[in-house]
């Protein structure tokens, strides 16, 4: 345990969840291990099944030693060798490319696996690879995604998700809900919440005295009055005060068919975006594949590839290991262990 808390206090050790074995998670880990810059910032550790990554391997081609340990104790971090603690929960046949419920049960436990090693401050961060959202439900667990399981496992209420790309930062007001229903849940008090945390976070990578922007509901901000029922009015301009009173600068509630310009052209750190789309349709139309999700308020850090399981590509190989490396990259800078 000695040589192990050594190795800790040396480099950020990112445990990466595996997520759905039927999706493209075990093949963008295989080559994402294949990159020897990944040991050069953190200590890899894959969450999952070694099994499913051994099957794998003649998938990507990959030449990786598959190091399955039962305790970080056994812990090495060298080029070629990926270690994965394994919690042997998968069958060997399991086929790609569906929806399986004990694919979904298994992403599930290397979370909650995960959020137990980083609680006991034995991993840095974690990374999630993506799980299936129909595979969870299939397995009986009524989570939408990666966000609300991590903050049921902590207690955590006031948490958001953040979306990292190299020409844009956005954080969300609301995720994983309608339209009609995301802007009726919209108050001050949580696009409030969402500035500080994005505020925070930006220090922590950083950057220095933060410019955020607030994208408005309606189109033009409402138009003072001509468009909406005056949600920018009740639900964003008191948030925005009380956060320029707390010493953050912050400009909004600005429409959205120009915030985000002005983000990428340089003007703002971060715009908060009021509910999934608005904000994820501009990081992903800039850069899909280098995009990292990062959920901002959970007691350890966390990031996450910004794509999904992508059934239709997996077992072909090509699927692009780009944003698992950035997202690694990102929760070995944020988690504050020097590397």
């Amino acid at each position: 345990m000695k040589r192990w808390l050594a190795l800790h206090e040396r480099k950020p050790v990112v445990g990466v969840t595996m997520g759905d074995a039927c999706g493209i998670g075990p093949e963008i880990i295989l080559k994402a291990w294949e990159r020897e810059e990944v040991f050069e910032f953190c200590i890899p550790l894959v969450i999952g099944d070694a099994k499913i990554l051994r099957r794998a391997q003649g998938l990507v081609g990959s030449s990786l030693e598959i190091a399955a340990v039962q305790c970080l104790d056994s812990l090495e971090a060298e080029p070629g060798v990926l270690h994965c603690l394994d919690l042997d929960l998968l069958p060997a046949d399991l086929p790609l490319g569906t929806v399986r419920a004990e694919a979904g049960l298994a992403a599930f436990r290397f979370v909650e696996k995960a959020v137990q090693l980083a609680l006991a401050g034995q991993i840095s961060a974690i990374c999630t690879a993506p799980l299936n959202k129909a595979a969870l439900k299939a397995a009986g667990l009524s989570y939408p995604g990666h966000t609300e399981i991590l903050a049921s496992l902590t207690g955590v209420r006031e948490y958001a998700m953040m979306l990292w790309s190299p020409q844009l930062k956005v954080v969300h007001v609301t995720t994983h809900k309608g339209l009609v229903e995301a802007i009726s849940s919209i108050t001050w008090e949580r696009v409030l919440t969402v500035i500080k945390l994005i505020h925070g976070c930006l220090l922590s990578l950083g950057v220095a005295e933060p410019k955020i922007a607030v994208a408005a509901i309606n189109p033009h901000a409402g138009e003072e009055g001509l468009f909406g029922a005056g949600e920018e009015e009740r639900k964003i301009v008191p948030a925005v005060q009380r956060a320029r009173w707390a010493g953050i600068e912050v400009e909004g509630p600005i429409p959205a068919d120009t915030v985000f310009f002005r983000a990428v052209r340089g003007e703002f750190a971060a715009v908060v975006a009021m509910y999934h789309d608005q904000g994820h349709i501009p990081v992903k139309v800039l850069g899909f594949e280098k995009g990292v999700n990062i959920t901002l308020g959970l007691p350890f850090v966390r990031t996450s590839v910004d794509h999904g399981t992508a059934f239709d590509l997996a077992g072909s190989g090509r699927a692009s290991e780009d944003s698992l490396v950035e997202a690694m990259r990102q929760a070995a800078a944020l988690s504050g262990v020097p590397g």
